[in-house]
């Protein structure tokens, strides 16, 4: 515990990068947060090195889930009884270790009270994403799910994005998207950074590699991604 809070006094310090704007309304009755059991087989304890920093990137997750109730507070609008338009949403912060077998499931967690997922909301805009990835990732590392989820914001909004909207309109190589990336972002290069494609070649998730102080680091080898010269697309629909 006593490293863990010496990296939330980290955390705390001035941000190195700068948030993204965008608007966000809660509605006034959200669906309860539920407990996950553990699948069998799948509760996995290893030693936490390092962490991941996953970005969903929203248009695309919503382009065919728009009229989806069970994804309507991300992907329905504001007037549609959604949270509003989203372009990366938070999906998670990941505890890692060396190798591919990263700990997760560690131990049962409770449901979520719903006061505490209704504050993270706007940086991962479904309650049963912000139930899973505590009781998945979050149980790994605290038995306080207060500082998983306020660990997690901080670093989502600690990113700069680029200019989505002008890269959407060019032939994108994942190694020129990454370099686009990590250039609004002070301290980060592409080496750092994993990108996510769909098997139709569209931009679905930027993954920040972090060190066990939660500063970014080069990625390792286990830390996969799509290729380099793989061609990536972006969605700019509504999402």
């Amino acid at each position: 515990m006593r490293r863990w809070a010496a990296a939330l006094a980290l955390l705390a310090m001035p941000a190195m990068l700068h948030a993204q704007a965008r608007e966000c309304r809660i509605p006034d009755r959200i669906a309860a947060p539920r407990a996950e059991s553990i699948p069998p087989g799948a509760r996995r304890i290893a030693p936490v090195t390092d962490y991941i920093l996953a970005l969903s990137w929203s248009p695309e997750f919503c382009r065919t889930r728009g009229r989806d109730p069970a994804h309507r507070l991300q992907c329905g609008g504001i007037a549609n009884g959604g949270a509003g338009r989203f372009s990366f949403i938070l999906h998670g912060l990941w505890p890692e270790t060396n190798g591919p077998r990263w700990p997760q499931w560690c131990r049962p967690v409770s449901a979520l009270p719903r006061r505490l997922v209704r504050e993270h909301l706007c940086t991962t805009p479904s309650v049963r994403l912000i139930q899973h990835e505590w009781a998945k990732h979050g149980s790994c590392m605290t038995r306080d799910p207060q500082r998983y989820l306020r660990a997690g914001t901080i670093l989502y909004r600690a990113v700069r994005y680029p200019d989505m909207d002008a890269l959407s309109r060019r032939d994108l190589t994942v190694g020129q998207f990454t370099r686009a990336f990590a250039a609004a972002n002070r301290g980060v290069s592409a080496e750092m950074l994993r990108v996510g494609i769909n098997d139709r070649g569209w931009l679905t998730e930027v993954r920040i590699c972090l060190g066990e102080n939660f500063r970014p680091i080069r990625c390792s080898a286990s830390r996969r991604g799509a290729r380099t010269n793989a061609r990536v697309r972006i969605w700019r629909g509504r999402g």
